[in-house]
């Protein structure tokens, strides 16, 4: 049985507040799926009711078809890295790793001690003294030690340095094609989340206004730079999905949504002088999308 994440209608509110609104999506084994969206979008909320931290108010959550909360033997096969790592009072790491070994049956020897000469951190001394990075780096350790076949990330990127975060995305690449690990991470850093994932979700006040792969999500955006001799023709935008445009002198910057023969079919017998399609970052898809539901974003069409 191929081992898949199922969210079915799930919601989550707090003190009448509805954070999650009935959202449902499934993420397929050996997937690296990337949890986008704005400040209070509802991420962290999502990450925690998935891992079996919170329950959903209704819906469910199932990993191999098996519930997540309150399910020791499901959560076993699970490991939950929030924003701001926890570890027990005045613990080292190789004390983390004992607690750990206790904790998870699944815990592997050989993969604690590869990981911990990979970034080498001092095991004999107080996790508490590291600075955010060095405790996120001991995080990666000790959950990827526990051999979980679902990983779940809450800006896992933060306070590390390039070095450093070169050598998570190796690991975490690394688990993926060795072990087919599932991963699920949300982050700030759209270009790191873009090196690594393969499968794309945009959450907006609780709900997705967009969840699909990132090649299809890249195929299907376009930026457009375009100039005719004269004046625009008459209704051309009509024919276009437009997310936004711009004229700058006589070249007009165009952000569309539809496939590259379609919009270029649409585009062509209009005979413009200058016609080039760019590519688009996640991070230029993740403004443009968010500004077509009304999201206030500086723009950043220059970058």
């Amino acid at each position: 049985m191929v081992l898949m994440i199922e969210i079915k209608s799930v919601k989550k509110a707090f003190e009448g507040t509805k954070i999650i609104h009935d959202t449902s999506f499934t993420i397929q084994k050996g997937s690296i799926y990337g949890l986008l969206g704005s400040n209070g979008a509802g991420k962290t909320t999502l990450l925690k009711t998935i891992s079996g931290v919170l329950k959903p108010d209704s819906g469910e959550i199932l990993i191999d078809s098996q519930p997540v909360y309150e399910n020791i033997p499901t959560k076993e096969t699970l490991f939950f890295i929030p924003d701001q790592p926890f570890f027990l009072a005045h613990y080292t790491l190789d004390q983390m790793a004992r607690f750990y070994q206790n904790t998870y049956s699944r815990w592997n020897e050989d993969q604690y001690n590869s990981l911990s000469s990979v970034f080498r951190i001092d095991p004999h001394k107080k996790l508490h003294k590291f600075s955010k990075g060095v405790q996120r780096q001991a995080a990666f350790i000790l959950g990827l030690a526990t051999q979980p076949d679902v990983l779940i990330l809450d800006e896992p990127m933060d306070g590390l340095d390039p070095v450093v975060r070169k050598k998570v995305k190796n690991v975490l690449i690394s688990e993926v094609a060795n072990r087919e690990m599932t991963i699920m991470i949300s982050s700030h850093n759209l270009r790191e989340v873009e090196d690594i994932c393969d499968h794309i979700g945009i959450l907006h006040q609780g709900e997705f206004i967009l969840e699909k792969e990132l090649d299809d999500l890249k195929s299907g955006i376009h930026k457009v730079q375009l100039a005719f001799k004269g004046e625009i023709p008459e209704n051309f935008f009509n024919k276009l999905e437009l997310l936004h445009s711009e004229t700058r002198g006589s070249v007009t910057l165009c952000i569309v949504r539809g496939g590259e023969d379609q919009v270029r079919g649409i585009i062509q017998p209009y005979h413009p002088v200058i016609f080039d399609m760019l590519p688009l970052t996640l991070e230029e898809i993740f403004v443009y999308e968010m500004e077509d539901v009304g999201y206030a974003i500086q723009n950043i069409m220059d970058q």
